[in-house]
């Protein structure tokens, strides 16, 4: 994309292959200046892909306003682990919502602000996929419609990680939890269930929409930053593997978020007004196996007998996704 200049690995705080990078060319992270808005001292678990989204999402966010900004957070993983009572790691004001009531919260307070004529002021709501696609769908949606001047983000792990693995609408199909368990004719979760949230947001024609993943933080950054540059509701779902709930090595989370991009499971791209104006394109397409190998939430699919007729399934809704986002170049496809 063009707001990512770096093409090199990134070896040090400052540096890409030993050289050093000019200020406007680090991430927030990169930056003496960064906010640590979610510090040291939480409790999430070792590999942890919502920890780290939250930490990139969060500090950008305060970045781009300036630090003059207002979280509003769901019940989940992310509140439970940041949040033992009686001690905090968020370094902002933080408010702690229901489980299913964090855009209406996150309303509340833009309203508050806009009434105090306080427009130098940024709100954020985050919640997990449960919070925001099932429970908290109604309130969302209303923010949506409303225009509210709200960025809305979901950290998706793809299940109620934070109370036993439990399914959601955004449990893809196939997988293995508390609630689909890998038994019967059909093992898993079922296909043609759930919701595609970003698609959703996008029929409401809200200013911004987009999809990022932990494995690209860079782009994560940018993407905040983009929506704190708007006004109205925006929304930003990020793809944040869980090593508990997937059946993952801990050291896999970043490798499974680009696998998830790779194989064109996860569409990573913008939208505006309902219309898509930027995709990730996919730099090397591989097979969905090499995604759901490494998970053991899919293990059933594999060894012997296997279910190859399913993988197949899986197959053609990433081929779908690269159809319809143009996920690949015309060469390639």
């Amino acid at each position: 994309m063009a707001m990512q200049p770096i093409k090199f690995y990134q070896t040090g705080t400052f540096t890409v292959g030993n050289r050093l990078l000019a200020p406007e060319q680090r991430s927030v992270q990169a930056s003496v200046d960064r906010s640590n808005s979610l510090n040291s001292g939480h409790r999430a678990c070792q590999g942890c892909g919502e920890a780290l989204g939250a930490r990139y999402a969060v500090d950008a966010a305060m970045r781009a306003t300036d630090r003059r900004l207002i979280a509003a957070n769901a019940t989940g993983c992310l509140e439970v682990f940041s949040t033992p009572y009686p001690e905090t790691s968020w370094q902002l004001p933080w408010i702690h919502s229901l489980f299913g009531n964090t855009a209406a919260v996150g309303t509340g307070i833009a309203a508050a602000l806009k009434v105090k004529g306080r427009q130098d002021v940024r709100v954020i709501a985050q919640g997990g996929d449960g919070g925001t696609t099932d429970i908290g769908f109604g309130c969302l949606s209303g923010m949506f419609e409303r225009n509210d001047d709200v960025l809305y983000i979901c950290y998706d792990n793809e299940a109620y990680m934070n109370t036993g693995v439990q399914r959601s609408s955004a449990t893809p199909a196939a997988a293995r939890t508390a609630t689909t368990m890998a038994v019967g004719t059909d093992p898993g979760a079922t296909f043609g269930q759930g919701k595609n949230l970003p698609l959703i947001a996008m029929a409401h024609e809200i200013p911004y929409v987009a999809t990022a993943t932990v494995a690209d933080l860079r782009d994560l950054e940018a993407k905040v930053e983009k929506a704190m540059t708007l006004r109205g509701a925006r929304y930003l779902h990020v793809l944040v593997p869980c090593p508990l709930g997937w059946g993952s090595a801990s050291n896999d989370t970043i490798r499974l978020a680009r696998l998830a991009r790779e194989t064109g499971i996860f569409p990573v791209f913008e939208a505006e007004r309902g219309e898509v104006t930027a995709v990730t394109k996919i730099r090397r397409h591989l097979p969905v196996e090499e995604y759901l190998k490494p998970q053991k939430r899919f293990a059933h699919l594999f060894g012997k007998p296997g279910r190859p007729e399913v993988i197949a399934r899986i197959q053609a809704d990433a081929d779908r996704n690269i159809r319809r986002f143009g996920l690949l170049d015309e060469v390639e496809a």
